[in-house]
């Protein structure tokens, strides 16, 4: 029996449609929800991912800002141009595109964003909120994935799941969302000791470690859900995750393809937290 393709444009779809109707109520009733995307310098990966942000906000029905500014913009000046952003009602969302460059201090840029403003879901708050189990942004690429999982229903209470990586962004708080679903939650990381023996454990493996097709038969349990967060570009210019392709097919029961899988869900998240952040300035101030 071959392994099953968890489909993240099927899901992404899914999401955006429900999205369109709370949309239109907000522009309706009040105004459209705002984004505004802050690039900074001039990363090929970040233009293409600030451009297929930019056009699907337009697809929805967002007002969305797109703010390029050169890489040698100081700290100070970036601080201040977020602080306009802070103050405008019309804004629901901020995202900073990283990376940035090395002389900003992305630290203190990405706390500079309000909390209710951070549909990144990066700001100590949202963190501690996610901690917490309360409502707040969460971050993108982990929400996608689990609502890719609730959507093919697959069964997370009581599974052992194998997180590999422990990124601010993906490691961390993908374990704590599968923790709230109550799986059995292990971060590895590249300082862990039998790697290939731990994620064997793993009913639900998710690699997050940005090294390409690292994860191999070895690795992944008979059966196991496989969610690949890899987008590694090879020489030739395709893209490969950081699971062996051909290994995951033969092994896993179920598993997200790179491309078409966890990444259309990132964006769909990105959306889906604009969106609840123009209700929450809408409904409560």
């Amino acid at each position: 029996m071959s392994a099953r393709v968890l489909d993240g444009k099927w899901v992404r779809d899914q999401i955006l449609s429900e999205l369109r109707p709370r949309v239109e109520r907000i522009t309706r009733d009040h105004r459209p929800p705002g984004l505004a995307v802050v690039l900074v310098g001039n990363d090929p990966a970040s233009e293409i991912y600030v451009r297929n942000k930019i056009r699907t906000c337009g697809e929805l029905g967002i007002y969305s800002e797109k703010l390029a500014l050169p890489d040698t913009i100081t700290t100070g000046d970036l601080l201040g141009m977020i602080e306009g952003l802070n103050q405008r009602n019309e804004i629901d969302g901020i995202l900073v595109q990283v990376p940035l460059p090395p002389h900003v201090d992305k630290h203190r840029i990405l706390l500079s964003v309000l909390p209710d403003k951070d549909v990144d879901g990066f700001h100590p708050v949202n963190i501690g909120n996610l901690v917490a189990n309360s409502s707040g942004s969460k971050a993108c690429t982990p929400a996608g994935i689990m609502e890719l999982l609730r959507r093919y229903e697959i069964p997370i209470a009581g599974k052992n799941a194998v997180v590999v990586g422990r990124s601010d962004i993906v490691g961390k708080p993908m374990a704590m969302l599968l923790l709230h679903q109550n799986a059995t939650v292990t971060i590895c990381h590249s300082k862990t000791s039998n790697l290939a023996e731990e994620c064997r454990r793993g009913e639900i493996l998710v690699g997050a470690i940005g090294k390409p097709a690292f994860l191999t038969t070895e690795f992944i349990r008979p059966g196991a859900t496989v969610i690949d967060v890899g987008t590694n570009r090879q020489a030739d210019g395709k893209l490969i995750g950081d699971v062996n392709p051909d290994d995951v097919k033969a092994v896993a029961g179920a598993y997200t393809p790179v491309p078409g899988g966890v990444g259309p869900l990132t964006i769909a998240m990105l959306m889906a937290n604009t969106v609840q952040a123009a209700e929450h300035h809408l409904c409560c101030g």
